[in-house]
């Protein structure tokens, strides 16, 4: 007859095998990691924008017949368009006017205009301006040379953000891409999505935080492109009327930097500049401009909290903080990740409150403490 082991020997045995299998799971999703680190900026993009687009791309599939591959294809290719083309285009422009420049520098032939005396009489730093002005306009190549370390340094930082802004345009271009073929399978992908999150927070709280997590960053996108074009737009109308050069370019300028979340303030100060150095309109008309792009220039800072949270049942500063810290920790793609997160993670907290009060029967309602104070009332 074989000897039945132990309990304490069987207990040990089923332990041993528990921590094998942990130990294996946990290499297996450590090693998957380290594969797919590399992708996880361009398909969190690419999940971003699945999801914001994807209420567009139905309602073009519904007048294409149901066909949702030519659907996707079309966003995609629309989009490459918009973004792609005018961005290679101001790249290529940019190029040119960097070449001539130096070429303009290298030759010496560049020439400055002596300044408006009225510049000197500009608050706080009128005499400053006005004296740099007068050195360069007199004697450019000497001032240059004195200017020299700072301008190399400047150099570096304006080489090292335009690399930058352009990975960030390829990147958001390939997940573009990627984004169309989710959008292609977006039903199944949506309820595979759904299966996640009931397996990991029950049938009633999964569907949930499915619906608030798609909400959510419908609702940033939504914030986020919607404030660029408006400020866009405000911009664009100013460089128009102000007389500035290229206005349309500088207004496409502004909307690229609006997605990729880089202040407006980039292009408008410049072009501050430019009308006061120009000084075509007078005075007065200088001031409005100058106070009007400005505001233009900040207005994100006010039509970003009305446009963020519409639509996701969370109190709109919680989306708001949430895009916020996520941004300055994650940079772009964290301010969709940080919204999601802080939205969720309120909506499980109240859950969880709402769950205790209910839980409690000598829980004090607001109904109750109305009911109560009315019969004080009476009495």
């Amino acid at each position: 007859m074989s000897e039945t082991p132990a309990p304490s020997t069987r207990l040990s045995k089923e332990m041993t095998d528990v921590l094998i299998r942990v130990a294996l799971i946990a290499v297996v999703v450590y090693l998957c990691l380290r594969v797919f680190t590399p992708f996880i900026g361009l398909m969190m993009w690419a999940l971003i924008l699945a999801v914001a687009l994807y209420p567009l791309h139905q309602g073009l599939a519904r007048r294409l017949g149901g066909r949702t591959g030519r659907a996707a294809t079309l966003i995609v290719l629309i989009g490459i368009l918009l973004i792609g083309l005018p961005t290679a285009m101001l790249g290529s422009s940019f190029a040119g006017h960097i070449h001539s420049v130096y070429a303009a520098f290298d030759g010496n032939t560049v020439e400055i205009s002596a300044p408006n005396p009225a510049v000197a009489e500009w608050p706080l730093v009128g005499e400053r301006i006005y004296s740099a002005w007068q050195a360069a306009a007199t004697d450019l190549p000497a001032f240059l040379e004195k200017l020299q370390p700072q301008l190399g340094n400047m150099a570096k930082q304006a080489l090292a953000m335009a690399a930058s802004t352009a990975g960030s345009v390829l990147l958001f271009l390939g997940s573009l891409v990627i984004a169309g073929i989710m959008m292609a399978y977006g039903e199944s992908g949506s309820r595979a999505m759904e299966q996640i999150s009931v397996r990991l927070s029950g049938p009633t709280a999964g569907r949930r935080v499915h619906r608030l997590s798609t909400a959510t960053i419908r609702s940033v996108a939504t914030g986020v492109i919607g404030v660029a074009f408006i400020q866009a737009l405000l911009l664009g109308i100013g460089f128009l009327f102000a007389g500035i050069p290229a206005a349309g370019v500088l207004a496409v300028i502004v909307l690229l930097l609006g997605i990729l979340q880089a202040p407006a303030l980039l292009v408008s100060l410049p072009a501050i500049g430019y009308i006061w150095w120009a000084g075509d309109g007078g005075t007065v008309m200088n001031v409005v401009w100058t106070v009007y792009l400005l505001v233009a220039g900040f207005a994100d800072n006010v039509l970003k909290p009305l446009l963020l949270g519409r639509g996701v049942d969370v109190p709109m500063p919680v989306v708001l903080l949430g895009a916020l810290g996520g941004m300055v920790s994650g940079g772009i793609v964290g301010l969709f990740v940080g919204a999601v997160i802080l939205a969720v993670g309120y909506q499980l907290f109240m859950d969880w409150v709402n769950e205790g009060q209910q839980a409690d029967p000598t829980a004090v309602t607001e109904t109750d403490e109305t009911a109560a104070d009315t019969n004080l009332a009476g009495n």
